[in-house]
């Protein structure tokens, strides 16, 4: 298993483009190479794609995905939104959450990235005057 050393972190502003989760995931291909940590790259770009494709289908602008190693060797990847909401089972980084039927067209990416992430969670932001600074959606993985 790869040591990631926390002398490093990345953010990506993504504008809301049909684009920007590619890009977002090309990047994070980059970062990882440079990094030496290439072997993170399918489980990385498979939580990051997940956390993306949520943030571009279910908010309604920009957002942004952070790369960081952790304290403890891990790599946490974030992706942040102004959607103070919270899907169900995220929220809590111990629930495994509801798990669509065989039919289901859509609502497996967050199923996925409980399943393949080693922790996962959500933190609230809070804005100027208590307004919302919206979410972090967060998994990690090493």
């Amino acid at each position: 298993m790869p040591t990631v050393s926390p002398a490093w972190s990345y953010t990506l502003h993504l504008s809301r483009d049909p684009r920007s989760p590619g890009i977002a995931r090309s990047t994070l291909r980059s970062v990882l190479s440079a990094y030496r940590l290439g072997e993170l790259a399918p489980t990385a770009e498979l939580l990051a794609s997940e956390l993306l494709t949520n943030a571009h289908l279910h908010t309604d602008g920009p957002y942004a995905l952070y790369i960081r190693p952790t304290v403890s060797g891990q790599l946490r990847l974030g992706v942040w939104d102004k959607d103070p909401t919270v899907p169900a089972g995220l929220g809590d980084g111990g629930a495994r959450g509801a798990v669509p039927d065989g039919a289901a067209e859509r609502g497996r990416g967050l199923a996925l990235v409980r399943a393949c992430a080693d922790a996962w969670g959500a933190s609230l932001l809070g804005g100027p005057g208590g307004a919302s600074g919206g979410k972090v959606l967060w998994a990690e993985c090493g």
